[in-house]
């Protein structure tokens, strides 16, 4: 039976906890989290977004630590979580 498809009959409750001591109180992951976020703030002092646009801010490279100008854009939610990712957080190209 797929993930998915056992968590809709089996309702698993998430445990916050658990995870953010296992994955997001890790320094990498604080590191690109902070980045995110000052990326965000970047893209609207630039005028590339608008606070409560609903959109996210996408790194064309698909480094996080990169916040250079050039290397932002803003597109919605769906369209910037859909791309097929490798393991260096690239496109996958065809």
């Amino acid at each position: 039976m797929r993930r998915a498809a056992y968590k809709r009959l089996h309702k698993m409750a998430r445990n916050y906890a658990k995870e953010y001591a296992n994955y997001h109180s890790r320094p990498e992951q604080i590191k690109k989290r902070s980045a995110r976020n000052k990326a965000r703030r970047l893209a609207i002092k630039l005028g590339k977004a608008k606070v409560g646009d609903g959109k996210d801010v996408h790194h064309k490279d698909g480094n996080p630590l990169n916040n250079n100008s050039n290397n932002l854009r803003s597109m919605t939610k769906s369209k910037n979580r859909s791309f097929a990712r490798t393991k260096t957080a690239r496109k996958k190209r065809v």
